[in-house]
């Protein structure tokens, strides 16, 4: 198997990742939305701080950085991306259950409550494994992982 370049597998991944959010994340919150468990519609719009950015783009955004990351980690990934997605998809749950929650001065793990956590999991899983289908849609044959 040939290499990609370090600079074109990290902007496959910002980009893999960024459809990923505005597809599988979404449709996973639009299903927990559609039985009650989300309070927000899918694609919120509400501006985030600092910068007022609509929520959705920040999501985009924040999910890019993650699959700018997993390209970067993917020659040392084995096994099927979308394997290795759900696995990138379990690490951004637990950042934002145990690092982004305390930077924004909420309790962290949300005091461990089973939904916050529940959600968390579905959403980013959800997301993670479309990552991982995603970037092997996108690599070059050449280089696509069996």
């Amino acid at each position: 198997m040939r290499t990609m370049p370090w600079a074109k597998r990290a902007a496959l991944g910002f980009v893999a990742a960024a459809i990923a959010t505005f597809t599988f994340h979404q449709a996973m919150w639009a299903a927990l939305y559609a039985v009650s468990l989300m309070p927000l519609a899918p694609f919120p719009m509400g501006p985030t701080a600092p910068f007022g950015v609509p929520r959705i783009i920040s999501l985009a955004f924040w999910g890019g950085l993650y699959g700018a990351a997993f390209g970067l980690a993917l020659p040392r990934l084995s096994g099927p991306l979308w394997r290795a997605g759900l696995g990138l998809g379990l690490i951004a749950a637990l950042v934002g259950l145990f690092i982004v929650t305390a930077i924004k001065g909420q309790p962290v793990a949300y005091g461990f409550a089973f939904r916050p956590w529940l959600l968390s999991l579905l959403i980013n899983g959800f997301w993670g494994l479309g990552v991982g289908l995603i970037m092997q849609l996108m690599m070059p044959r050449s280089t696509r992982v069996a």
